[in-house]
């Protein structure tokens, strides 16, 4: 499932970079590496394309997002049947952080863990998902959302000791 899953979302990658690349120029720069993380792994590949002229970062972001490991495909009408069924917006989840430098150079990231805390500490809400297809087990689905969420949960104790020592910190000063 993961591996038809990923070549399908690699195709939908190359298609969003071909948008804005000089024809010829899109490739696949690395395929379907295993990345280990410490609750879960991930599949993942590199597609590049050289930017059409007169063409800039802003359009890369128009045609590659949202980026197709989030909404599906095909993209339009999976952001569609996302919208009817999620009751909530999804804030910045699956959405991209990055930047663009003076050179014009882009580095974004999707932002696929999220974790929100309330400004008194007490509160956090955490967002993790997992790619549904029509072959997909939902016991499993709900198993990876867990897994993702808890490498996010684990960094609230961290988190907390770090606070605590700032705090120490500035009352000695």
């Amino acid at each position: 499932k993961e591996r038809a899953e990923h070549v399908m979302l690699v195709d939908l990658a190359r298609n969003d970079v071909g948008r804005v690349a000089e024809f010829g120029t899109v490739k696949v720069d690395e395929l379907m590496t295993l990345e280990r993380y410490s609750h879960v792994m991930h599949l993942t590949s590199q597609v590049s394309g050289r930017l059409r002229d007169g063409l800039g970062p802003i359009d890369v972001l128009r045609a590659t997002l949202p980026a197709g490991t989030v909404s599906g495909a095909p993209k339009v009408r999976a952001m569609e049947i996302i919208d009817s069924l999620e009751p909530v917006k999804r804030g910045p989840y699956a959405g991209v952080v990055g930047y663009v430098d003076w050179s014009g150079n882009l580095d974004t990231a999707i932002a696929i863990r999220t974790m929100f805390v309330t400004g008194d500490g007490r509160t956090a809400s955490l967002q993790a998902g997992a790619g549904i297809v029509a072959d997909s087990v939902p016991d499993d689905e709900d198993l990876e959302c867990r897994n993702k969420a808890a490498a996010l949960l684990a960094a609230i104790p961290a988190a907390r000791r770090m606070t605590a020592a700032r705090r120490a910190a500035d009352t000695r000063a």
